[in-house]
């Protein structure tokens, strides 16, 4: 595994240290907004003068307390994020004005209900399908979302405004895709483990502006790194794919042991990688059908046919050199766990190496998952 930075913040390190800046934050009267997924369109919520946070949701801390009165054979994404809500144990959600959901799945939707008990949760109603039917009814739901904020805050928000924020997501997208993109070069520069990290991470800076500054830094050391000291000496290591469920909670079980085992980790196709900065907001259009569009096609196995997603992977595997492609899913995961059979036949077809590992956020499979992978980079030579 690549040797991580002096600095380098560990994913629950730097949620501790945005705990205090979001404590400072709303002391000075800031307006924030709790939310899980990638489909909320965050530029709603800068342009309501408020700051999107991530909530907590990739521990095995809470999901005892989750199913009491939540099913125990469901997603330990779902189970964290109401875990946490239910005992009080996330800063995030504490601070947070009201929650943002969406309706991404059955047990996510169904989550939201008893959420809405703990705090306001306002849900979005996203379609499953990406038609012009669907899109209209996404714009429509967009439309009530910002008039939810404005309704909320006393405030009314302007087309300038969502343009302006159009704008700094545009460029905070931009930022991270370049970031990620330091896995195309050869030898690896920066480990997986900290790609995936230092993004997850990023959410807890509540100024975007700040984020983008805090990235780009990042990337010019990085660069400047590799220019001077491994340029021109390419390396034989497993290049691998990482794909599949958002993975923060197995990250060190899974992205972690893959690299210690002498691959690198080079590409993300997930919710926190490059799947929802692959398009930006179209600048020239109206503001809610650009958003409406954007957000539509994000490649999420939600969507129904999802065949955007294989076209990607395979863009993915080209341009990053990729030697195996290994799936990540999430226990009860079914919209992916589906999926994946179209992306192993897709991998596979190719005549490269794919494994699916299905999994949660206990450590009680870690020994078999390292000798899974291990028989896994085996294949691969």
């Amino acid at each position: 595994m690549l040797k991580l930075p002096e600095n380098f913040q560990s994913y629950g390190d730097a949620r501790r240290a945005g705990f205090m800046r979001l404590k400072e934050a709303k002391e000075n009267g800031a307006r924030v907004v709790g939310v899980y997924c990638s489909f909320v369109p965050h530029e709603l919520i800068l342009a309501a003068g408020a700051s999107a946070v991530p909530l907590c949701a990739t521990s095995e801390e809470p999901i005892a307390a989750a199913e009491a009165d939540l099913p125990r054979n469901l997603c330990p994404l779902i189970k964290a994020s109401y875990g946490f809500a239910k005992t009080d144990t996330c800063p995030y959600f504490y601070f947070s004005d009201f929650i943002v959901g969406e309706t991404t799945c059955d047990g996510k939707k169904k989550m939201f209900e008893l959420l809405n008990d703990i705090k306001e949760t306002y849900v979005l109603q996203l379609p499953s399908s990406r038609n012009a039917a669907a899109l209209e009814l996404w714009k429509k739901e967009l439309i009530a979302f910002k008039e939810k904020l404005e309704s909320f805050y006393h405030i009314t928000i302007t087309d300038d405004d969502i343009r302006q924020a159009i704008r700094r997501k545009n460029r905070e997208r931009k930022v991270m895709k370049t970031f990620f993109e330091l896995g195309t070069l050869n030898p690896a520069p920066i480990s997986g483990y900290e790609l995936s990290t230092r993004t997850d991470s990023s959410g807890f800076e509540l100024n975007i502006d700040k984020r983008c500054e805090a990235i780009e830094e990042r990337i010019a050391q990085v660069q400047a790194d590799w220019e001077a000291n491994y340029k021109g000496k390419p390396s034989n290591k497993p290049r691998i794919l990482v794909t599949g469920c958002p993975f923060g909670g197995v990250r060190d079980k899974i992205v972690k042991t893959v690299e210690e085992l002498g691959a690198d980790v080079v590409a993300f196709d997930s919710c926190s990688g490059v799947r929802e900065k692959i398009e930006l907001v179209d600048e020239t259009m109206p503001v809610m059908d650009a958003l409406a569009k954007k957000y539509l096609n994000i490649n999420c196995s939600v969507m129904s046919p999802n065949n955007t997603r294989i076209e990607y992977i395979g863009e993915m595997i080209e341009e990053y050199a990729i030697d195996g492609v290994l799936e990540i899913i999430l226990q009860a995961c079914h919209t992916f766990n589906v999926e994946s059979h179209l992306v192993k036949k897709y991998v596979t077809g190719r005549g490269m190496p794919y494994l699916m590992l299905e999994t949660d956020y206990s450590t009680a499979d870690a020994g078999q998952i390292n000798t899974r992978l291990s028989a896994f980079l085996e294949t691969i030579g």
